[in-house]
């Protein structure tokens, strides 16, 4: 056996690009990273609507704070703003917290590595057998765990670039997402939680525009770093925001970083997330420290990769962020050019993966196979995005059986392998038939626990 130490990962750009502003704590050091001038003013402006906000086109005023009162009114629930996320907060649910326990128990036992900004000097780990599938160190997307699914690294479709955004929704967004609009292009957008209870009609946005949109954690972590508690938090809060704020169930996310190991998928699994990866990567977040014509080159390998026949078989998924106007801008300027050459298409993940009802809320928002999207098709069905000030508490599943009882509602505890595969392929997380008629073919019991269903929505509902 091989055991390697890791040192310190390089520190990036990222942390230093005013990602980490946060208006909840009084700061806003988006706007003035912007630019040095001072902000214009917002008085004229409607701050109230998604449809008022994207109105504004001077970035200062963009990024210039506003009072949203659905989530000042939910605000107290949720952990401190770009902290670790954990279970203290006052204001944490007794319901959210019995989750936690429910859960608690299943997780592998796996231990943290490391630190959250990504230090793990010291960490020694066995990089031949890779026992956890630990991206980071061997860039594994097969889990160890059998029940767990693959991580999504690519499209499945020839000459296709799965068209990605980390790191929103960006306070300044409204002309590059005005850009994206006039070429009726979509993408799917990786919301960090904490952006989104600072920037909340930003990230109404981004749904009403008919974009995809998945969890990016609740404050950036490398989640291998974290406890269960903190990574369940993280991963749920964010899950949780996006919902009250924007009226959806979501059910993929991407780690930051890449960081993440077969603990990490279960937890995500257990929450009913997907998880996304990349197969290729523009390193687009460095421009302040490489420049901007590093990165071009970076955007132009892809594109010499596929000039050479490398995505003649399958296509691939691109690590791009909506983090600033260095990173938007450079996704302008190429986007015509990837356009023309990947004639597959270039198209959010959910369209990779044919997969038209990415939600828990399947019924509202429909979104292009991608048969329907190679011939042209590019219109989603969407609900409009809607708060939920009120609805602090996501009801479960009301027809698991065993389990913990949450409010009222009961969550199964142990489903089979076969029920989840067969839930997750029909794109049902409530499906007790499903798991009934799984188990009476006398499947093992799977690792994932019940909590599929968490956020599953029936006759019940969410109180929106």
């Amino acid at each position: 056996m091989l055991a390697l130490a890791l040192l310190a990962l390089p520190s990036l750009a990222w942390a230093a690009s005013g990602a980490h502003s946060h208006p909840h704590s009084a700061v806003n050091a988006a706007a003035t990273a912007a630019t040095s001038k001072q902000p214009a003013p917002t008085a004229a402006y409607d701050r109230t609507t998604w449809q008022g906000e994207e109105q504004i086109k001077d970035p200062n005023a963009e990024c210039t704070y506003y009072s949203y009162p659905p989530v000042n009114a939910i605000i107290g629930s949720y952990p401190a703003i770009w902290k670790t996320a954990d279970l203290s907060a006052a204001g944490i649910s007794a319901d959210d917290k019995a989750l936690f326990r429910a859960l608690n128990a299943t997780i592998p036992q796996i231990q943290p590595r490391g630190d959250r900004a990504g230090n793990f000097q010291g960490v020694v780990y066995d990089g031949n057998s890779d026992p956890d599938c630990w991206w980071t160190y061997t860039r594994c997307t097969t889990p160890k765990i059998a029940s767990l699914q693959d991580d999504v690294t690519k499209c499945d479709q020839p000459n296709t670039w799965g068209f990605t955004l980390d790191d929103g929704p960006n306070c300044s967004h409204n002309a590059y997402f005005d850009y994206l609009n006039s070429i009726n292009q979509k993408a799917t957008l990786f919301y960090i939680g904490s952006n989104v209870l600072d920037w909340p009609l930003e990230a109404q946005r981004g749904l009403a525009d008919g974009h995809e949109i998945c969890s990016h954690t609740w404050s950036h972590p490398y989640m291998t770093s974290l406890t269960n508690e903190q990574a369940f938090a993280e991963l749920y809060f964010s899950k949780k925001a996006i919902k009250q704020v924007l009226g959806i169930t979501v059910r993929c996310w991407r780690p930051p970083y890449g960081d993440v190991d077969d603990r990490i998928r279960f937890i995500a699994e257990a929450l009913d997330m997907r998880t996304i990866i990349w197969n290729a990567d523009t390193d687009d977040y460095n421009w302040v420290t490489q420049g901007l014509p590093a990165i071009r080159k970076n955007y132009q390998s892809i594109l010499n990769n596929q000039s050479a026949g490398a995505y003649d078989d399958s296509g691939v998924i691109v690590l791009t962020h909506e983090i600033d106007a260095g990173t938007m801008q450079l996704s302008q300027e190429f986007l015509p050019q990837i356009m023309k050459q990947f004639t597959g298409g270039v198209l959010p993940v959910a369209v990779c993966m044919n997969n038209t009802e990415p939600y828990v809320e399947q019924s509202s928002y429909v979104y292009p196979n991608y048969a329907q999207w190679a011939a042209g098709t590019r219109s989603v069905s969407l609900a409009a995005p809607t708060a939920a000030p009120n609805s602090g508490r996501l009801i479960l599943d009301a027809q698991a059986s065993g389990g913990v009882t949450i409010s009222g509602a009961t969550v199964s505890t142990a489903p089979s392998a076969s029920a989840v595969k067969q839930m997750k392929t029909t794109g049902s997380t409530s499906s007790q038939a499903a798991a009934t008629t799984a188990a009476k073919s006398g499947a093992s019991q799977a690792v994932v626990p019940g909590l599929l269903a968490l956020f599953g929505v029936l006759a019940t509902g969410l109180a929106l």
